[in-house]
C-alpha cells in the first residue's frame, strides 16, 4: 500500500491518475479465470443509434452484454419501463437482451416508434444503451399532378422539377426516358442536389415527351415514377446569346453549416448562351489538397471529411464569353461531440485511489454529465471513495462495494456520445497460472526463459528460488521480467535444477515448481569435404555427429539447397551419403543438416565431376595459370597486356578470359574485361578515366577454367567528365501529388572523376514552363511534390563530376501520380445471346477522370436466383477483366433460365473506379440435365413400372418426359424403337402388353421449351410365361422381326405408394415370386457394393430337407427356378457370396396345377412356316415381273394395283369415318398443291392417341418413305421395303397378321 502525502489540491487529479495507471490491475485472458471473476456488465453490441427498419419485415433491436454474474436485461421506451410480457408481438432472446418484434404476423411497424434503451444489470453494477431511435422507412407514391407541356425557346434556360415525395431515408434521384435508359447530362444540362434538371440553355434536340424522374428507396428495394413532362422547344433566328444568370443558388450570397467528418457539398449551376464554365476558390486560402473533388461538371464541390479548418467563404464564378457572375457561399463547421479520452474500465484492489476521465471535444464544446448504473451520480447512492471533478471521478481507497458501472454522457446540440465504464473492485488472493512441475529443456549457453504467469488484487509480489531449500535468486545473471518470467541469459550446466516461483499479497501466498534440463549441444565432429572426382566414379561424403543422449537426431542430405534427386544411385547411410556411378549432373554442393527438438547445425562440402581419362597414361585437367603479365603502351584510354600461357594438361587452351580490379572504387572485386582465343596471347585493352586498373588472365580448356593469374602491375588512370549519363530514368508517381524520378546511378569507373553528382531536372509537358533543376549525390531517386494528379512531365537526369558535366541527356516522359478513376462506365447494356452466353456493352469513361493510366475495365457479375426455383443462394461474384479501351465482353458460363446482376467498373495503376448501377438481366431457358434416377420395378409377364426422379438441373420448366424403348434379342440386336411422351408432372408409369421374357432397353429424357435434355438409359427383363422359354420368332437370326412386338403399347400412369425407410447396407429386398406350372421367376433387389455373386436357395416349404442351391450367372438380379414339380409349395431365400453368409428373408410360392394340354401356337408350326415362305416366294415372283415391265417404259396404274388387292392393310384410309378408300391421282386432284390428308390407325382398345392421328400417309407405307413418279402416281406401297434403321424401326400400331411376318422376313 503506498503511503499517504500531503500534496496540492490542484495536482489531486494527476497524481492520482499516475497512480492509477501503475496500480490498476490487468486481468489475464486465461478462460477458466475469467470464469471465476466477478465482473459488472459490459455492452459488446447494440443496433445503432438511428435506427431506419423495414415496415416489413420483423424488427430486431440488438442488446448484448457481458459479465460475471450473466447479467438480466430490460428496456425502456420513449422513457418510460418497457414490459414485454404485455405484448404478444415482442419476445426477447434467451440469454440475451435483443429485442425481436413480430411484424410479419399482423404487427405494425408504426406503433413501435420510439425512443428504446437497454440496461443489463447484475449483481457489480448496471451498464445502459444508447438512445435508440426506431423508425419505419417510407416509401410514399408521387402526388398526382397535371404537368402543362414546357414550350421553350431556343436558347433560353428552363429547370424541370423533380419534387419526389419525402421519404425515409430520402430517397435517390435520376432521370430517365420511356425506355428506362439514362438522359444524357453535360455541361449544358444535369441534375442537381435536389433532384432537379437544369437546362444552361435548350436545344432543339431537347425536344422530347418522356422527361420522367424516378425515386428510388433502397431500404424498400422501390422506385416511384413522376409522370412525365414534355418539352418543347421552338427555334428563333438568329438565336440570342446570353450572359451567365446562375439557377441556383439564388442571390449573391448564401450559408451553409455542415458537421465535422461530413461530407460538403456545395452547388452552383448556371444559364447562359455559350454555356457557362464555373471555377471554384477559397476566398483567403486554399481548396484542401487530397479531400476535393469536383463533380457534375464542376459544377458541385465536394470536399470529404471536412473539419473546423474548412469554415470559410467559397465563391463559384460562372463564366462565358460575354461575362461572369458569381455566388459567396460562407461555410460554418460544426461538430456533434467526438472522444478525446473515452472512460477506460478500471479494476482495482480494496484500498487502492484510481479515476475515470471523459474528455470530449465538439463545436459547440459539448457538456458532460455522470450517471452511475444508469441513473444521474447526482441522485445516485452516495460512495465514499467517489468524488466528481468535471470531466474526471476521482476513486480514493475503494472498497468491494464501490463496484459500478459509470456511464459518460457528453452531448451538445448536435449529438451526444455515451460510454459505459466500470471500476471492479477484487479482492483475490494470488494465482499461478503455469502448470506445476512444467518442464523446460534448453540447449547450454543459451537464454531460459522459465514462465510464472500470476493473478491476485492487490497485485502480488513475485520471488524464485532455487531448489526446494535454496534462497532468493538475485543478481545479474538473472533478468525478472514484469509478467513473472525469470530469464537466465546464458544457461550453464550448472543451472540445470528445481525452480520454484513465489507470489504473495495481503491475502495470501502461493508457490509453483517447473523443472530446468540443459542438454549438450549438438555437433558435427567430422564433416563432409570437397571432393573431385571422375566420371563414373564413386564418391562418399562423412557426416559423423556428437549429441545429447537424451535427444534424437535426425540428419538430411541436401544437394545445392534442396532434396536430393530421386535416384537410386544415391544412397544414404547412418554417417554418409554415397554417390555411385557419378555424372556431370551430380556436380554441386552438398549439405548435412542435422536437427533435434532444440537445436540445429550443418556443414557443407562441394564436388567436383571431371572427365575420367581414355587411358590411364592421359590425365585431362584444366589449364595452369598464365603468368609474366606485362602492361606496355599506356595511354589515357588504352593499354596493351601481354602473358605466358600455362601448362594445358592434355586440353587445348580455347581461349582467355582477361578480368580487371578497380582498387580505387571497387578494390578486392574483380570484374569482366575481355576473352580472346587461345592461340593470342597479347590484347589492346580499352581502359575509362580515374579507375586505378590492375589485370588477371584465366585459361579455359573444355575441362574448367584455370586458376587465376597473379595481377599485373597497378595503373591510375587520369580523371575527365562523365562520358555517360544514367540510364533507364523513369518517372513515375507513388502518390497522387508527386513524381517519382528514379535512374541506375553511375559504376565507380563510370564517374570518370571525383565528385560524381546528377543534375535532376523536369517541366510540365505542354505547359509553357521553364526547367527545374537539382543537384543531388549518392542517390538513385528523388521525390518532386506537389504536382497535380496524372500530368505527363519532362525530365531528364545528367552526370557531373568536379571537372564537368556529362553530355546533354536525353528526355524521357514521365507522369506524376495516379489517383482512383472519378466516374463508372455508363449506359450499361446485356445483350443474352444465348442460356449460357451474354454480352456486355458500356460506354468509355472520359479520359481525363481515369486519372491515370488506363488498364482496363472489369466486369463484376454474379447469379441472384434461379427463375425455375426461385431460391436464392450464396452471393459468388465473378470479375472478368477486360484490357485497354474495350467497350465490350462476353459473360460466359452462365447459368440457363436465372436471373443475374452486374456492373462495370475502369481501372487504372491506382486500382477500381466507382461501379456502374447494377444491370439486371436474365437467361433464357436451356435444355434440361438427364433425370436424377430411373428405376424399373414389379416385373410380370407382360408389363414394367417405371419410377423416375426430376433433374438436378431444370434449367427452365419442363414441360414433358420423352420414353423410348425397344427389345433386345439373345445376339444384343436391337427390335423396333416406341416413343411415348408423358406430362411433367408424372413420375411413374406402368408398361403393360409386353412380351413375356424378354429384355427391353430404355431411354429417358426431360424437355423445356428448348429441347431435350441428356437421357438416361436402362434395361429390364419381363419373365418368363408358363413353357419358360422363348416362342421362335419368324427371320430369327436377322434381327427383330415385327412379331416380337405384336401388341400394342398401352401407358397406364399410376401413383404408387412410397415408403421411406432408413437402408442398411448391404440388404437384400423384395424378393418376389412369379410361378408357373413347373417353373418360377424369382427376382430382388439388393444394395450393397458391386460385383456381388448371388446365389438363388429353395426347397419344399414345411419339409426339413437341405435347402437346394443355384448359382445366378453374372450380376443379374433374377434367376428361373425350372423343374419343380406342379401345385407344390415352396420356399425361397436369396444370398450373396463373400457378404459373411448374408441372405434376404424368406418367401414362400406355389407353382401352379398340372394343365391337360397345352395351347398350340401357330406361328411355331412347321407347315404354317413352310406355307408363309412359299406365299412370300410367290410375291417375290410378281414383284420381278412389274420390275422387268416397269423398265420397259410402261406405267404401273396406281388404281388397277388397288383394285387388285383387296387386303385392307394396303388401302388408303378415308378420313371421314376410319374406312379405307382408294387413292386420287395428283393430276386430277382439285387440291393438288396441298400436303396428303392425314389418318390414324384405331388400337384394339379403340382409343385413337393424339400423336397416332398426326401421322401422314408414309407412315402407313411398311416404314419406306413414300415417293411419287414422275406422273405424280403414289408408288411408295410398290417400291419395295428399306432397309430398317437401328434407332427408330417401324413405329405402326398394326394389329400382326401373317402378311406382316411374310413381310418382315421378305
Amino acid at each position: 500500500m503506498m503511503k499517504k502525502m500531503s500534496i496540492p489540491t490542484s495536482k489531486t487529479s494527476l497524481v492520482l491518475f499516475l497512480c492509477q495507471i501503475i496500480s490498476a490491475l490487468d486481468v489475464p485472458l486465461d478462460s477458466k479465470l475469467l470464469e471465476e471473476l466477478s465482473q459488472p456488465p459490459t455492452i459488446t453490441q447494440q443496433s445503432p443509434k438511428d435506427y431506419i427498419v423495414d415496415p416489413r419485415e420483423n424488427i430486431v433491436i440488438q442488446c448484448e452484454a457481458k459479465g460475471k454474474p450473466p447479467p438480466s436485461f430490460s428496456w425502456t421506451r420513449n422513457g418510460t419501463h418497457f414490459d414485454i410480457d404485455k405484448d404478444a408481438q415482442v419476445t426477447m432472446k434467451p440469454n440475451s437482451g435483443t429485442l425481436v418484434i413480430n411484424i410479419m404476423n399482423g404487427g405494425k411497424a408504426e406503433a413501435y416508434e420510439g425512443v428504446y434503451q437497454c440496461t443489463a444489470r447484475n449483481e457489480r453494477g448496471a451498464a445502459i444503451s444508447n438512445n435508440i431511435v426506431i423508425r419505419p422507412s417510407r416509401s410514399p407514391l408521387w402526388t398526382k399532378e397535371k404537368l402543362e407541356p414546357n414550350h421553350v425557346r431556343e436558347g433560353d434556360s428552363l429547370v424541370l422539377h423533380c419534387r419526389p415525395p419525402v421519404g425515409l431515408p430520402p430517397p435517390i434521384i435520376f432521370w430517365m426516358d420511356n425506355a428506362f435508359q439514362r438522359l444524357p447530362q453535360s455541361e449544358r444540362v444535369s441534375q442537381g442536389l435536389n433532384g432537379d434538371l437544369y437546362f444552361s440553355n435548350v436545344q432543339p434536340e431537347d425536344t422530347r415527351e418522356d422527361y420522367i424522374c424516378y425515386a428510388r428507396f433502397n431500404h424498400t428495394q422501390t422506385i416511384q415514377q413522376k409522370q412525365p413532362i414534355s418539352v418543347k422547344v421552338f427555334s428563333t433566328k438568329p438565336v440570342t446569346e446570353r450572359q451567365p444568370v446562375l439557377l441556383t443558388p439564388t442571390g449573391s450570397t448564401s450559408t451553409k453549416v455542415e458537421l465535422r467528418g461530413n461530407v460538403l457539398l456545395l452547388e452552383c449551376i448556371a444559364a447562359g448562351l455559350p454555356t457557362p464554365v464555373i471555377r471554384w476558390i477559397k476566398e483567403g486560402g486554399e481548396l484542401p489538397a487530397n479531400r476535393t473533388f469536383f463533380e457534375n461538371f464542376k459544377k458541385t464541390l465536394k470536399i470529404i471529411d471536412v473539419s473546423e479548418a474548412d469554415s470559410g467563404n467559397y465563391k463559384c464564378i460562372a463564366r462565358n464569353t460575354l461575362g461572369s457572375v458569381h455566388h459567396v457561399i460562407s461555410v460554418t463547421v460544426k461538430a456533434a461531440p467526438y472522444w478525446i479520452t473515452a472512460p477506460r474500465n478500471l479494476v482495482l484492489s480494496p484500498g487502492e485511489d484510481g479515476t475515470l476521465i471523459c474528455r470530449a471535444n465538439g463545436n459547440p464544446k459539448p457538456s458532460i454529465s455522470w450517471l452511475a448504473n444508469g441513473v444521474p451520480i447526482a441522485i445516485a447512492p452516495e460512495d465514499p471513495s467517489r468524488k466528481v471533478d468535471g470531466d474526471t471521478i476521482i476513486f480514493s481507497h475503494v472498497q468491494e462495494r464501490s463496484s459500478a458501472v459509470y456511464q459518460c454522457n457528453a452531448s451538445n446540440e448536435y449529438g451526444y456520445l455515451l460510454a459505459n465504464a466500470f471500476v471492479n473492485v477484487l479482492a483475490e488472493p494470488p494465482r499461478i497460472l503455469t502448470p506445476a512441475n512444467k518442464l523446460y529443456q534448453v540447449i547450454a549457453d543459451s537464454p531460459a526463459l522459465l514462465d510464472c504467469a500470476y493473478f491476485g488484487s492487490p497485485k502480488p509480489e513475485i520471488e524464485w528460488f532455487k531448489g526446494v531449500k535454496g534462497s532468493i535468486l538475485r543478481g545479474n545473471e538473472y533478468v525478472f521480467h514484469d509478467n513473472g518470467t525469470l530469464e537466465i541469459p546464458v544457461a550453464q550446466k550448472n543451472s540445470a535444477g528445481t525452480y520454484t516461483c513465489v507470489a504473495r499479497n495481503a491475502l495470501g501466498k502461493i508457490q509453483n515448481e517447473v523443472q530446468l534440463e540443459i542438454k549438450d549441444p549438438t555437433m558435427i565432429i567430422k564433416q563432409p569435404e570437397y571432393k573431385v572426382i571422375q566420371r563414373y566414379g564413386q564418391v562418399s561424403f562423412e557426416c559423423i555427429i556428437k549429441h545429447d543422449s537424451t535427444l534424437l537426431p535426425t540428419v538430411t542430405w541436401l544437394k545445392d539447397n534442396e532434396e536430393l534427386p530421386d535416384d537410386e544411385r544415391f544412397l544414404v547411410g547412418k554417417d554418409n551419403l554415397t554417390i555411385m556411378n557419378v555424372s556431370d549432373k551430380d556436380d554441386g554442393t552438398y549439405t548435412c543438416i542435422v536437427n533435434t527438438t532444440l537445436d540445429s547445425v550443418s556443414a557443407s562440402a562441394v564436388l567436383t565431376v571431371v572427365a575420367a581419362p581414355p587411358t590411364p597414361a592421359i590425365i585431362y585437367a584444366r589449364p595452369n595459370p598464365p603468368f609474366d603479365l606485362e602492361l606496355t603502351g599506356q595511354l589515357e584510354r588504352s593499354i596493351h597486356l601481354s602473358w605466358i600461357p600455362g601448362d594445358e594438361n592434355n586440353s587445348p587452351i580455347t581461349n582467355f578470359v582477361i578480368e580487371y580490379e578497380d582498387a580505387l572504387h571497387d578494390p578486392g572485386v574483380w570484374h569482366y574485361q575481355t576473352e580472346v582465343p587461345g592461340t593470342q596471347t597479347t590484347v589492346q585493352l580499352k581502359l575509362s578515366p580515374y579507375v586505378n586498373y590492375s589485370f588477371r588472365v584465366i585459361a579455359v580448356n573444355k575441362i574448367g577454367r584455370s586458376q587465376p593469374s597473379e595481377p599485373s602491375e597497378q595503373y591510375l588512370t587520369k580523371s575527365a567528365s562523365p562520358d555517360e549519363n544514367p540510364a533507364n530514368v523513369q518517372g513515375i508517381g507513388s502518390e497522387p501529388d508527386n513524381l517519382v524520378i528514379t535512374w541506375e546511378p553511375l559504376k565507380g569507373f563510370q564517374s570518370n572523376g571525383p565528385g560524381l553528382q546528377y543534375k535532376v531536372s523536369w517541366r510540365q509537358k505542354d505547359v509553357d514552363d521553364e526547367w527545374t533543376s537539382v543537384i543531388v549525390a549518392n542517390v538513385s531517386k528523388y521525390i518532386v511534390s506537389g504536382t497535380p494528379t496524372f500530368v505527363p512531365y519532362e525530365i531528364k537526369v545528367q552526370a557531373l563530376n568536379d571537372l564537368g558535366y556529362a553530355p546533354e541527356p536525353s528526355e524521357v516522359i514521365g507522369h506524376s501520380g495516379e489517383d482512383l478513376p472519378m466516374v463508372a462506365p455508363g449506359n450499361v447494356q446485356v445483350h443474352v445471346i444465348n442460356s449460357t452466353l451474354a454480352k456486355v456493352h458500356w460506354d468509355p469513361v472520359p479520359l481525363k477522370t481515369v486519372r491515370g493510366h488506363l488498364q482496363g475495365y472489369k466486369v463484376y457479375y454474379w447469379k441472384v436466383q434461379s427463375l425455375s426455383r426461385r431460391s436464392r443462394r450464396h452471393v459468388e461474384k465473378k470479375i472478368l477483366t477486360f484490357r485497354g479501351n474495350k467497350t465490350f465482353g462476353m459473360l460466359p458460363g452462365l447459368e440457363p433460365y436465372s436471373s443475374y446482376k452486374l456492373n462495370v467498373r475502369v481501372v487504372n495503376g491506382k486500382g477500381e473506379g466507382p461501379a456502374s448501377p447494377d444491370k439486371v438481366f436474365k437467361t433464357p431457358e436451356g435444355v434440361p440435365s438427364s433425370p436424377s434416377f430411373l428405376k424399373i420395378t414389379n416385373p410380370t409377364l407382360d408389363s414394367l413400372t417405371l419410377e423416375w426422379g426430376s433433374p438436378t438441373h431444370p434449367n427452365g420448366v419442363l414441360i414433358s418426359y420423352t420414353l423410348k424403348f425397344q427389345p433386345i434379342n439373345n445376339t444384343h440386336e436391337l427390335g423396333p424403337l416406341v416413343e411415348i411422351r408423358i406430362p411433367a408432372n408424372e413420375s411413374s408409369l406402368i408398361l403393360k402388353n409386353l412380351n413375356y421374357s424378354t429384355r427391353y432397353k430404355f431411354y429417358f429424357n426431360a424437355q423445356t421449351s428448348v429441347g431435350s435434355g441428356s437421357q438416361i438409359t436402362e434395361e429390364a427383363v419381363t419373365i418368363m410365361d408358363e413353357a419358360g422359354i422363348l416362342r421362335p420368332a419368324v427371320g430369327a437370326g436377322k434381327g427383330y422381326s415385327e412379331i416380337l412386338f405384336a401388341t400394342s403399347p398401352v401407358m397406364h400412369t399410376v401413383r404408387p405408394t412410397f415408403y421411406k425407410v432408413q437402408p442398411l447396407y448391404p440388404r437384400i429386398r423384395n424378393v418376389t415370386t412369379a410361378a408357373a406350372e413347373t417353373y418360377a421367376n424369382i427376382s430382388w433387389e439388393y444394395e450393397g457394393p458391386d460385383h456381388a455373386n448371388f446365389y438363388v436357395e429353395y426347397g419344399v416349404a414345411g419339409s426339413k430337407e437341405d435347402w437346394k442351391k443355384e448359382i445366378v450367372n453374372g450380376s443379374r438380379s433374377f434367376f428361373v427356378l425350372k423343374g419343380l414339380t406342379p401345385g407344390t409349395a415352396y420356399k425361397v431365400r436369396v444370398g450373396a457370396e463373400g457378404l459373411s453368409g448374408f441372405r434376404s428373408s424368406e418367401d414362400v410360392f406355389e407353382t401352379g396345377p398340372a394343365m391337360a394340354s397345352r395351347q398350340v401356337d401357330i406361328a411355331t408350326q412347321g407347315w404354317f412356316i413352310g406355307l408363309m415362305c412359299a406365299v412370300a416366294l410367290l410375291i417375290l415372283i410378281l414383284l420381278i415381273v412389274c420390275f422387268i415391265r416397269r423398265n420397259k417404259g410402261g406405267k404401273y396404274p396406281v388404281k388397277e394395283k388397288e383394285d387388285a388387292h383387296a387386303d385392307p392393310e394396303i388401302q388408303p384410309m378415308k378420313e371421314d369415318d376410319g374406312t379405307f378408300g382408294e387413292y386420287r391421282s395428283l393430276e386430277s386432284d382439285a387440291e393438288d398443291h396441298k400436303p396428303l390428308k392425314k389418318g390414324s390407325r384405331t388400337p384394339s382398345d379403340r382409343t385413337v392417341k393424339k400423336e397416332d392421328s398426326d401421322d401422314s400417309l408414309v407412315d402407313y407405307g411398311e416404314g419406306v418413305n413414300g415417293q411419287f413418279n414422275e406422273d405424280g402416281s403414289f408408288i411408295g406401297q410398290y417400291s419395295g421395303k428399306k432397309e430398317k434403321e437401328p434407332a427408330e424401326g417401324n413405329e405402326s400400331s398394326e394389329a400382326p397378321s401373317p402378311v406382316n411376318a411374310m413381310n418382315s422376313f421378305v
